[in-house]
């Protein structure tokens, strides 16, 4: 059940890309209160693959960009616990198939609308970019542009073949962002977002989902926004998409992991 969106042409806003809502946003979404948890069980016509005895691969049932991908965890995971082995090996698995763009929201301070434990992708061919955002981070990894003015870290990925570096790239920016680590923490200490490819790993720590009437998650650090009925469309013309990002990220500044 896509959901119908219109790009705005807005050369002052480039490189993001701000897309308008035009479909009525999922009941999820409008939803106050307990929500039934649509991954236990998931819909079976939404299922790609199982991943072995702990994920499966779905669909999205409403999706703002063609193909985009869930890896969910089939037994009961929060959200907002810690990613696990078994994550990053369902990961692994997938991206070994398939080149995109992954994206994890660790609740729903940092724009997860749903709390059972799921990471996501959007597949990418090989003419196509990564998303708006990548050539500056492409530019920060290679020291050509300044860090961004909030606490997130990026590194170069080490090993995209086989995602061995993936669970390791986690716990280090776990650790730079004082977000606690695995195994001396019950839980994160703070919200986050991840962002990453074949080519680099981001973590950014957040304080809160939105600001302006703008739902704010993962992608937005790729560059991608999504302007509701809610959004203050007028705010974000006098102060443009970088202070909505400042806005919902943690204070600090970044730190770029440069080595190969």
């Amino acid at each position: 059940m896509p959901l119908r969106t219109e790009v705005l042409c807005l050369p002052e806003f480039e490189p993001f890309l701000l897309r308008r809502l035009l479909s009525r946003p999922p009941r999820h979404l409008r939803q106050e209160g307990p929500r039934p948890n649509p991954f236990l069980p998931w819909d079976p016509p939404l299922e790609v693959d199982r991943l072995g005895q702990s994920h499966v691969l779905l669909l999205n049932k409403y999706p703002v960009q063609p193909s985009h991908l869930l890896v969910i965890s089939q037994s009961w995971k929060p959200q907002a616990g810690w990613l696990e082995e078994s994550d990053w090996r369902a990961v692994a698995a997938v991206a070994a198939d398939l080149d995109g763009l992954w994206f994890f929201n660790s609740d729903a301070s940092a724009g997860a609308s749903q709390p059972h434990r799921h990471l996501q992708v959007l597949p990418r061919t090989a003419r196509e970019g990564s998303c708006p955002l990548g050539p500056m981070l492409e530019q920060q990894l290679l020291g050509n542009a300044e860090p961004w003015p909030w606490a997130y870290r990026l590194s170069r990925r080490r090993d995209p073949e086989t995602g061995s570096d993936l669970a390791g790239l986690y716990r280090q920016h776990a650790d730079a962002l004082g977000l606690g680590q695995p195994g001396s923490d019950a839980r994160p200490r703070h919200p986050y977002n991840l962002l990453f490819n074949d080519h680099w790993f981001l973590s950014v720590r957040r304080v809160r989902e939105h600001e302006a009437g703008f739902s704010i998650n993962a992608l937005g650090f790729a560059g991608y926004l999504l302007a509701t009925e809610a959004a203050a469309r007028d705010w974000l013309q006098r102060h443009g998409p970088w202070a909505l990002l400042a806005a919902v990220a943690a204070e600090g500044k970044g730190s770029v992991e440069r080595a190969a």
